[in-house]
């Protein structure tokens, strides 16, 4: 049976993960912290890895229970911030590396996810990554995890397992980890962001054709072909069921059991 065996968040939307022990399921579904802040510029645009590849370089550490982040890039020295006192020093830091304007929204609610009706977290396995990344001469695990960004990575009995749990279009099958119930919704769409070096923000050359050409030819037999209309996806975008038994007060932790439900 699949075991969660990585949690990871990330508290600045499009920086750096915060990996977890556990994590507290908030009402609206979400994982709580993750994508608690966001990055805006001076017309409210959000300002993330799909608009600039600059970003990528910033390196970001995080302690929580101080609720403390250290930024850091190449050339810039670390320097640690209090992530609710120091907000507009941090909105300093930030505009000056860009080159204008920047400013933090914080919502404590829901996050920022890039898909609010399916709030919930992505869900992926360690065998699946690790595969995606065979696929690259110069691609790790830990980069594959930097470049796809998901949430929950579970230790499956095969590549490409957390497939099997979504269905057809009109359909949300459900699954569990530990006792919380889950709605898988599609397989994910990707962007442009797993095509560049987590770091550098280089472009890796031919990604995105490598990456359709594998994924078409490694989806397993059981899987829904219908939800693919192109293969550059990965993971599984999911939303939690909110009446779900003691769902107001619900968390996940690594070693809970991943089951999916009988249709």
């Amino acid at each position: 049976m699949p075991k969660l065996s990585r949690i990871a968040i990330f508290p600045i939307k499009s920086l750096d993960a915060l990996n977890l022990q556990s994590v507290e399921i908030l009402a609206s579904g979400a994982l709580k912290g993750d994508r608690e802040f966001a990055i805006f510029d001076s017309d409210d645009r959000v300002v993330n890895g799909k608009r600039t590849a600059k970003i990528q370089s910033i390196r970001s550490e995080y302690n929580l229970d101080h609720r403390t982040v250290i930024l850091s890039t190449s050339t810039l020295e670390p320097t640690p911030f209090n992530l609710d006192s120091d907000r507009k020093s941090i909105e300093s830091w930030l505009s000056e590396y860009f080159g204008f304007a920047v400013h933090l929204k914080q919502n404590l609610e829901l996050g920022f996810p890039d898909d609010p009706a399916s709030p919930g977290p992505t869900v992926i396995s360690r065998q699946t990554l690790q595969a995606v990344a065979s696929w690259y001469d110069d691609i790790t695990l830990a980069e594959a995890r930097c470049r796809f960004r998901t949430n929950l990575e579970l230790n499956a009995p095969t590549a490409f397992w957390e497939d099997q749990l979504f269905g057809m279009a009109d359909q949300l099958p459900e699954f569990t980890i530990g006792s919380t119930l889950f709605q898988a919704v599609n397989p994910c769409q990707r962007c442009i962001v797993p095509t560049r070096n987590s770091s550098s923000g280089d472009i890796t050359a031919a990604f995105q054709k490598t990456f359709l050409k594998m994924r078409s030819q490694s989806l397993p037999d059981t899987v829904e072909r219908s939800r693919f209309n192109h293969f550059y996806r990965l993971a599984v975008n999911t939303r939690i069921v909110k009446n779900h038994k003691n769902q107001m007060n619900d968390s996940i932790k690594i070693g809970d059991d991943c089951k999916r439900l009988a249709e």
